[in-house]
């Protein structure tokens, strides 16, 4: 594998399930890390369900945040145009079309690009190099075997007396490693005599019923055939019906999507730990508790096994309703405390929701639509704005009620303003506000009116917008509605206030915001008001209340990976950075959010009003450094990453102190500077205050790294990190 990656710029390794198709990718890019410049990055494709996300979840993998409208391979070329690395796209074969368009047009815009493959057939692309990986040969099958089994049944080795037994056993399966984990794991309720006696009694049978196609795709169909009539009958069904689920899923779930039919939510539990005792589900610890998930060939034949059975449109039917509602709870908790929770347990559902998606939308079901707009705080909130525009405007092409079609139309022109493309926000929103009118819809039409204000806000039209503001103000109020858009509505009429140096007006109306904020518990709304109350300081040449009132806003906003709250408060930061005389910061941070704005859309929405003070930032910077200089310095922080431009915006200068790791790894880095921590033997607690992170954030990054590198402990992290090290 190193040898074909030094001559091919792509390399497919192809092969059945269960082969080892990933762990040769991983080890092979661990091994040849040190030939690329930029790094190794592992982007995980099983989960995807839309192939219109292929794109989109590469970005997301490597970090890439862009919530404009550019075309999603567009800005993924121009990001690693200059880059030198090697990327690995695992488990393809469900998305070859768009993951074959997607490497063509990396291969040919990115010279200094090569991609490792893992797929169960060939993408067809030019200059592909395929690879076959072929099963373990007997000794290393035998040394697999004997490791997984001494996991279940501890003081088992192989010797003189079982050596022969061991060796039939794994040439039964045909080194196949999936199988030898599926067989080696039985030997907690059987011994190595009787295991070796099923295997060979039911593979007889098994091989005299099956003629022609792949012997080794035969002997894994064989092998899980044999695993499957092993477990119970409540096993058996749990196993099909749990395979509706991508990535994967908590113990609500299972008992709602997989129950009924005389099928018990205590007896789903039960089935549930039957079949992590079996090593068919793996059992990850998060913070917020165990989840579940089957192994992607595993989640293939229990799939298989569903549509024999007539039952997978009952099981996505129910796996669809299940989520429908888990969104309509998290759209009502979101005014609260609980905002921080609901984004990463929303990140973490991300799979199951997008898979929601695609089988309403299959379906053309209006479900769909209202799924999609009732997500409206992570796409919004969270920094999916590109996202939640691609199921938005499908929604819009569905037929719809006329409420469902109105939410739908406010929330993606909300999402299309964010976004820069005002054109289309102002459209979608005047369409709602007709709609709502004739209607008597008033709900509909508050939330229009907000948001076609904000439109107007952005395009310098103050006068316009502040009359749609105020008319949003009195709706939401007549109404009796409080809630996050009623808090921006206040706030978003300050920052027209200050545009207009209307400045006692606009530090009322955040604190009042503000205010009802801090008695709900709300953070994200809360945080521009923290922004506009920044901006009032720095005016009145309260520049260190400003600066604090900067690092909180920013604080809270990466919390939640919103971009555009990122940038505003980094660029009030540099603002109040170059009127304190701190050129050097000032100009690092201009750099920064050039970069960020790019991401998000035009800098500075475009809008004079928004533009002036960083122009003048920008001169004054300028002047204090000399051009040549201040061009070094805001280079500098064009250069940081996403993460390093908040902690140095922050003052958290970490990602400095801890060590370059050259080995390829599927974590962020954030998560990789976590991940150091917990080797060095910190606690959540201790990280949160090390990275001036919320320890709730601190959690939610060690729950995504034990998720990623499949742990179940603190201490294989930080063995793990010690073994990169070394």
């Amino acid at each position: 594998m190193r040898r074909l990656l030094s001559e091919s710029r792509l390399v497919t390794l192809t092969g059945v399930g269960g082969v080892g198709k990933t762990r040769l990718a991983l080890r092979a890019a661990g091994e040849t890390s040190r030939a690329f410049r930029d790094g190794v990055w592992f982007v995980e494709l099983s989960g995807v369900t839309d192939p219109e996300l292929v794109v989109h979840t590469v970005l997301e993998q490597l970090g890439v945040h862009d919530d404009t409208v550019r075309q999603h391979r567009t800005v993924l070329v121009e990001h690693l145009r200059d880059r030198q690395a090697l990327m690995v796209l695992d488990n393809c074969e469900h998305v070859v079309e768009p993951a074959a368009a997607l490497v063509d047009a990396l291969l040919r815009g990115v010279p200094g690009l090569r991609i490792l493959i893992t797929s169960r057939e060939r993408l067809g692309v030019d200059g592909e190099h395929l690879w076959q990986v072929a099963p373990l040969p007997q000794d290393p099958a035998v040394v697999l075997f004997a490791e997984r089994a001494a996991a279940v049944e501890p003081g088992f080795a192989v010797g003189l007396h079982n050596h022969d037994k061991v060796t039939q056993i794994c040439t039964l399966l045909g080194g196949i490693p999936l199988a030898i984990e599926l067989a080696a794991v039985r030997l907690r309720v059987l011994t190595l005599d009787h295991l070796l006696s099923r295997l060979d009694d039911t593979f007889r049978v098994l091989a005299e019923g099956k003629r022609g196609g792949d012997p080794r795709h035969q002997t894994l169909q064989a092998a899980v055939d044999w695993s499957f009539h092993l477990c119970t009958r409540s096993e058996q069904i749990l196993w099909a019906r749990a395979s509706v689920f991508a990535g994967t899923f908590d113990l609500e779930a299972a008992e709602r999507v997989c129950s009924g039919d005389s099928v018990t939510p205590e007896e789903v539990m039960r089935s549930l730990a039957g079949l992590v005792d079996k090593s068919v589900v793996v059992a990850e610890p998060h913070p917020a508790g165990t989840r579940f998930r089957l192994l992607e060939p595993l989640r293939q034949y229990g799939l298989e096994k569903l549509r024999a059975a007539g039952r997978e449109q009952v099981l996505r039917e129910r796996h669809r309703d299940h989520f429908i509602e888990w969104a309509e709870r998290r759209e009502q908790e979101w005014f609260g405390p609980s905002q921080p929770e609901i984004f990463a347990r929303t990140r973490m559902e991300h799979a199951n929701l997008r898979s929601a998606l695609d089988f309403c939308f299959e379906e053309s079901s209006d479900r769909g639509v209202h799924l999609a707009s009732t997500l409206w705080f992570f796409w919004a909130c969270c920094g999916m704005l590109g996202e939640g525009r691609h199921w938005l405007d499908r929604s819009l092409l569905i037929p719809a009620s006329p409420a469902d079609r109105a939410k739908t139309l406010w929330v993606n022109g909300y999402v299309a303003t964010l976004q820069g493309d005002l054109t289309a926000s102002a459209a979608m929103l005047e369409e709602c506000r007709e709609y709502a009118k004739s209607a008597g819809d008033e709900v509909a039409l508050a939330y229009a009116t907000h948001r076609l204000a904000c439109t107007h806000l952005v395009g310098d039209d103050l006068d316009q917008a502040d009359g749609l503001f105020e008319e949003a103000v009195r709706l939401y109020r007549g109404q009796g509605t409080v809630n996050s858009h009623t808090m921006l509505a206040d706030i978003e009429l300050a920052i027209s206030a200050t545009f207009q140096h209307d400045f006692p007006a606009a530090e009322r109306l955040c604190l009042r915001a503000k205010t009802v904020g801090e008695e709900h518990g709300e953070l994200w709304a809360q945080a521009y008001a923290i922004y506009v109350l920044a901006l009032c300081a720095w005016v009145s040449g309260d520049f260190d209340r400003a600066d604090q009132f900067g690092r909180e806003c920013l604080r809270i906003k990466r919390t939640f990976h919103d971009l555009l709250g990122i940038v505003l408060a980094i660029e009030v930061l540099a603002w109040i950075a170059a009127s304190q005389g701190n050129a050097v910061r000032a100009a690092t941070l201009l750099g920064a959010t050039s970069e960020i704005w790019q991401s998000v859309g035009y800098p500075m929405f475009g809008s004079r009003y928004f533009g002036a003070p960083h122009g003048e930032c920008e001169a004054t910077t300028i002047a204090a450094l000399g051009e040549q200089e201040f061009r070094a310095v805001f280079r500098k922080g064009m250069d940081l990453e996403l993460d390093d431009a908040i902690s140095f915006a922050i003052g958290d200068e970490v990602a400095e102190e801890l060590p370059a790791v050259a080995a390829p790894t599927p974590l962020t880095k954030r998560e990789q500077q976590v991940a150091d921590l917990i080797a060095g033997g910190m606690s959540n607690k201790e990280i949160a205050a090390k990275l001036v992170i919320a320890r709730r954030t601190a959690e939610g990054h060690v729950e995504r790294i034990l998720q990623k590198l499949g742990f179940t402990s603190r201490a294989q992290i930080a063995t793990w990190v010690t073994e990169r090290r070394g």
